[in-house]
């Protein structure tokens, strides 16, 4: 399982949608693909999946140039680019179906898969017609085709887009057992889901790569060192004087709440619940802010300007 792109140009006209861009991912896990509206992100994703040609450089899938020999690079591939817009006379089983059919599928597997996918993805019902459902049933539906084939290699373009938050758990919990034996690329504006599901992060703007490492390495570098205790009741100056003695600063006190700066080691964050529970009680210690967010800003910041 390989993702490969090297120093691929995408231009049109005088606008340069993608410059230089040059990535590698293999074996199995989850790479979150960042960047604001208009970065690249799509253009990426099209490049990859043979729905546009680079004007130079690569994209390799399994080791295949997939804009040379498309059917052979994406035979082992899943993907779902944009908006989807699958038959709408179609039930549910049919349109799965007819995925599986066009991969050369038996029906034994294919409705097997169907029933695996009903209850992992709490599908609609599979006599529904595709044009009727509701945009998060019409997207569960168009992954689950997606995975029919049982691919190495699964593409997703904001795959979460204007869903609920239900809906949205569905999908992250399904990418988190997914990575396990898959490689999963898919771009996203939900910065909390992709913390949670991806190893390895890559912020894109104005089609060029700006910033890409494992997850953990990011979120340690851009880490705010800072937790935030709400107490039972109202906090006076006396917690605040205290609190502020065990961290390195206080960055905001008002009603129930305290944040508190540290230096970020895990046995000092102890120290300080340790010692707030015995100021008051505390009814919830938790990190201030997102290291994927704290990232986010500093990496594209300046940059959406």
């Amino acid at each position: 399982m390989e993702i490969k792109f090297s120093k691929v140009t995408k231009k049109y006209s005088k606008f340069m949608a993608l410059d230089d861009v040059s990535f590698n991912y293999s074996g199995h896990g989850a790479i979150g693909y960042l960047g604001p509206n208009g970065a690249g992100k799509t253009t990426t994703l099209k490049v990859m999946t043979n729905l546009l040609r680079p004007s130079n450089g690569t994209a390799e899938l399994n080791g295949i140039n997939v804009n040379r020999y498309p059917k052979k690079a994406m035979q082992n591939v899943g993907s779902m680019i944009e908006t989807p817009t699958p038959y709408p006379y179609l039930t549910v089983k049919e349109s799965m179906q007819f995925v599986g059919e066009l991969r050369g599928i038996d029906n034994k597997t294919i409705n097997s898969k169907i029933d695996e996918f009903y209850d992992a993805l709490k599908l609609p019902p599979l006599d529904s017609r595709m044009g009727q459902l509701s945009k998060g049933q019409r997207q569960r539906a168009v992954f689950a085709s997606v995975l029919i084939s049982d691919p190495d290699i699964v593409i997703l373009d904001e795959p979460t887009s204007g869903l609920d938050p239900f809906e949205r758990k569905i999908f992250r919990d399904f990418i988190l057992e997914l990575k396990k034996t898959k490689l999963v690329f898919f771009s996203s504006h939900i910065l909390s889901e992709v913390q949670e599901t991806c190893d390895d992060v890559v912020f894109i703007n104005h089609g060029k790569i700006l910033k890409q490492g494992k997850m953990n390495e990011i979120s340690q570098e851009f880490n705010t060192n800072a937790v935030s205790i709400e107490f039972l009741k109202p906090v006076n100056d006396t917690i605040v004087k205290n609190l502020e003695s065990t961290g390195t600063g206080i960055l905001k006190a008002e009603g129930k709440n305290v944040v508190l700066k540290f230096s970020g080691k895990e046995e000092d964050r102890a120290k300080i619940l340790e010692n707030a529970i015995k100021l008051a009680p505390v009814i919830s210690y938790t990190s201030y802010g997102s290291d994927l967010e704290s990232a986010y800003l500093s990496i594209l910041g300046e940059k959406t300007k």
